[in-house]
């Protein structure tokens, strides 16, 4: 009798479907997108394949798990609590939100969602980079509340990332001051980039400044920008046609160090 039984679970937002023991200890997992079965225990492998039978689509790879590159052994000793990959975009904001609503009656929206619809498109838009040899972390936390948006590495380079609302709205661009409609203009490119030369000094790699603004009806820049970028959220895949700067292995080994929580205590 086959005492084993398959239980599904989502890594890095990929679905696995682990084999298990009665007693919880795995003995296999079946990674859909690289069609491979990865077996703990040769002795299984006829009772996982025969479990797995309903859920294989496809010609599949089986045998013992690949052997892990440096940045993924980095990755594995890293406690849960203390890895930002899985951190979603706007994840701060997001909690906020859960922990403290806005009251029902409000007379204007909560200033919190725009930036959280900001952060997500963003962060949708640079997520589709991945395909391209790049990484994006969300939601970074800093020392004293602050955060860095999105911290994108790929083969062009760091970046570290601002979304801006601003649907509907003109915005006006004179570096380093930035209006969004009738308001008034804020020197929002000195923040942006503070949170390059704050992930510069963490990772000890130069970090390339990046505004991108969400929706806006009209994006005007007047004069040149100094050490920074201000791009539409639509313009973002741009980056991926930078290249030249980072090697596969150097962006694998940035982005482990990038999402251990611990990098970024001191900055």
């Amino acid at each position: 009798m086959n005492e084993l039984r398959v239980i599904p679970a989502w890594r890095q937002g990929q679905e696995r479907l682990y084999v298990c023991l009665t007693d919880g200890r795995n003995v296999a997992w079946y990674d859909r997108e690289a069609a491979r079965v990865n077996l703990l225990s040769e002795e299984r492998r006829e009772d996982v394949l025969d479990v797995l039978g309903p859920f294989l689509t496809g010609a599949v790879t089986v045998g013992p798990p690949p052997v892990p590159t440096p940045a993924e052994l980095a990755r594995l000793s890293l406690h849960p609590d203390d890895d930002l990959a899985p951190n979603r975009p706007g994840e701060a904001l997001q909690i906020a939100l859960d922990r403290e609503p806005a009251a029902p009656r409000r007379m204007r929206p909560d200033p919190r969602r725009r930036g959280l619809a900001a952060e997500q498109a963003v962060g949708e838009a640079l997520d589709r980079l991945e395909g391209a040899g790049w990484r994006t972390l969300h939601s970074v936390p800093l020392p004293g509340g602050d955060r860095i948006h999105h911290l994108v590495i790929g083969p062009g380079g760091l970046f570290a990332v601002r979304a801006l609302y601003a649907r509907k709205q003109r915005v006006l661009v004179s570096d380093p001051m930035v209006a969004i409609g009738r308001r008034e203009p804020s020197p929002l490119l000195r923040a942006v980039r503070a949170d390059a030369n704050r992930a510069s000094y963490a990772l000890t790699a130069e970090v390339r400044p990046v505004l991108a603004v969400f929706g806006p009806s009209a994006l005007d820049v007047t004069g040149p920008l100094r050490e920074a970028r201000v791009l539409t959220d639509t313009d973002l895949p741009m980056l991926a046609r930078l290249g030249g700067t980072l090697k596969p292995a150097d962006v694998e080994a940035l982005h482990a160090m990038a999402r251990d929580r611990h990098t970024w205590t001191r900055v």
